[in-house]
């Protein structure tokens, strides 16, 4: 295969997935520079093998898997706690907004409040639109462990939203979220 052709495909595949790819980066970690390192570090996983996944197809479902073992892999290797010391001010806080913003700003930090294995677990299963067999070999785990991991995501989220308040619910700004 010409190398021009071979870099040429993988980039119309990068710039066509980097999107989607984000979004869902951005579900596993909460926050859109992590994200973008984490579609980066899965889509040079993607090109190393690029040739195998061509002649197999499947080149989304690999890159969406490549992208949830960076996220994984960089939990369990966090190199830094920083956290910032003041909001952004270019950023508006969630005080003036919309109620269907405020409501996802709830979803998302109930979505952090859940541990790392039961996050991928909804966001692929539920904002993928993954089956039981494709989360499964996404996160490189049974289909039992995915089951089992769902069902306790979904009930402590279920509890999370049914013991709070709607005030309880936005944070944004009371509390530092976990990632």
């Amino acid at each position: 295969m010409d190398r021009r052709r071979v870099d040429a495909e993988f980039s119309d595949f990068a710039a066509a997935s980097h999107s989607r790819l984000r979004n869902t980066a951005y579900l596993l970690c909460g926050d859109w520079e992590r994200a973008a390192d984490h579609v980066q570090e899965g889509l040079i996983r993607v090109y190393v093998a690029w040739p195998r996944l061509v002649r197999r197809g499947g080149e989304l479902a690999y890159a969406r898997k490549a992208v949830v073992s960076a996220f994984l892999d960089a939990t369990r290797k966090r190199s830094s706690t920083e956290r910032p010391s003041e909001m952004d001010s270019e950023h508006p806080s969630g005080e003036d907004v919309a109620a269907h913003v405020s409501d996802r700003a709830a979803l998302m930090d109930a979505l952090a409040r859940l541990p790392e294995r039961q996050r991928a677990c909804v966001v692929l299963r539920y904002f993928e639109d993954l089956d039981v067999r494709e989360t499964a070999v996404a996160m490189r785990c049974s289909e039992g462990t995915v089951k089992s991991q769902t069902s306790r995501a979904i009930a402590s989220l279920r509890s999370m939203f049914e013991s709070a308040s709607r005030d309880e619910l936005v944070v944004i700004g009371e509390r530092s979220l976990p990632w």
